[in-house]
């Protein structure tokens, strides 16, 4: 008996032992950061508004080594926050890509970094 508790035991230290080297972690996105200049935006004709929805315009994404147009789509829209497109930004003479995000406050700092991201003081 001794002698089954002590292989179960060590059967099921084993299986947790490699479930906790097998469990995905979550990974955060790190941002596109190249030397590469985007192409200038294409000319997209709007939809008319939609009841609900937000027009996520179209931009260019950095993927396999090149730029890559995507066009704009409707997102449904969040109560409380302002939707922020996707862009380039030139630092230093690199780009910087900031994909589409949502914005409780509208001050266009992501509220994860935000110390006061509800600050009804603000501009």
């Amino acid at each position: 008996m001794k002698k089954l508790a002590l292989a179960l035991s060590v059967g099921a230290a084993s299986l947790l032992s490699v479930g906790a080297l097998t469990v995905p972690t979550v990974a955060q996105a790190q941002p596109v950061v190249i030397q590469v200049a985007p192409p200038p935006p294409r000319s997209e004709r709007v939809p008319p508004p939609r009841r609900g929805y937000v027009w996520a315009p179209g931009h260019y994404e950095w993927r396999g080594g090149r730029h890559v147009w995507t066009r704009g789509v409707w997102v449904r829209a969040r109560p409380g926050y302002a939707y922020r497109a996707p862009e380039w930004r030139e630092e230093g003479g690199r780009w910087q890509y900031n994909a589409g995000r949502w914005d409780r406050d509208g001050d266009g700092v992501p509220n994860r970094y935000d110390r006061r991201p509800n600050n009804p003081n603000r501009n």
